[in-house]
């Protein structure tokens, strides 16, 4: 059940029943997208068989990733809006989400991989296969520059100003930001431009970079599953999000010494306490540092005078 059943019909109806706009229909869209690749690794093929269990399972997931509070609330009108639908429509009996309880307001730690951990995700790239350039550049993009997957997709030649190693990144409300992205992402970006990005491109192509083989920019759905790919051949067994790059780019830098204003303007936060929550990982870091290394540290350590 990779694709949830009636998916196109409920989303039509969000359109002309319910009036909603483009691009929350396609947020909706992505959201149960989303949520069939996930019941489909569980083995959940039939949804009469989903459980209100399994979906909290599912928002716990979410959590675990770092998706922000609010995103995990729209997933849950997303669910509520389209079991009701399958329900009205015969494809379900019941609606598991009436038993699903709303996640406590409050912040979420963000999961991080370790840079060991991102270098199994890169290095698992077969990059002499077809797509294995474009994947192993778009994900050392990721890493990069702490994109969020909807500006990765929206990335276009002319945000990408090689010469001076910065990219151009329009965020949330078309916000601009200037960060640099390093030459390992800078030469990967190059080899897929030069080798597989011109076997992509067709007639109605844009100067969008990352191509899927239609020659039209990657989704966001698209590019989770390719995460999800390289992740499993990985073998690292962690829930990972493009997301998850983003958190890794921020914790790696405020571990390496970077200030958190100057991580703050890197992600595009327009509130440093927004990017605050990033030191959690930072202060483990720390005790973790002064547990190796400080003469003190343990009970039983000799006494200095």
């Amino acid at each position: 059940m990779d694709t949830l059943p009636l998916l196109d019909e409920f989303i039509a109806h969000l359109r002309l029943e319910r009036t909603l706009s483009e691009n929350t229909a396609d947020s909706y869209r992505f959201d149960l997208s989303r949520l069939g690749s996930y019941l489909n690794q569980q083995g959940l093929t039939d949804l009469t068989l989903v459980t209100a269990g399994d979906l909290s399972a599912y928002i716990r997931a979410l959590h675990d990733v770092g998706l922000a509070p609010a995103s995990i609330q729209r997933t849950l009108s997303s669910l509520r809006g389209y079991f009701a639908f399958a329900v009205a429509e015969g494809a379900a009996a019941l609606d598991p989400t009436i038993l699903l309880e709303s996640p406590r307001g409050g912040r979420y730690l963000p999961a991080v991989l370790t840079v060991e951990e991102i270098e199994k995700v890169l290095f698992a790239i077969d990059t002499g296969k077809r797509c294995g350039a474009r994947d192993r550049a778009m994900l050392e993009t990721l890493y990069a520059t702490g994109m969020r997957v909807s500006e990765l997709a929206a990335f276009t030649d002319e945000q990408l100003l090689a010469s001076e190693g910065l990219v151009r990144i329009f965020g949330k409300g078309s916000k601009e930001r200037i960060v640099p992205i390093g030459e390992i992402a800078l030469d990967w970006i190059a080899t897929y431009r030069e080798t597989e990005r011109p076997l992509f491109v067709r007639q109605s192509t844009d100067s969008t970079i990352f191509l899927n083989i239609r020659g039209d920019a990657l989704s966001r759905m698209g590019i989770w599953k390719i995460i999800q790919h390289y992740v499993k051949l990985s073998g690292i067994g962690k829930h990972v999000s493009p997301h998850t790059f983003r958190h890794s780019f921020a914790t790696h830098l405020l571990e390496g010494g970077a200030d958190l204003r100057t991580v703050q303007e890197m992600l595009g936060h327009a509130n440093i306490v927004t990017t605050e929550i990033y030191t959690h990982v930072d202060r483990e870091y720390l005790k973790e540092v002064h547990r190796t290394f400080h003469p003190r540290f343990k009970k039983n350590a000799g006494i200095i005078h």
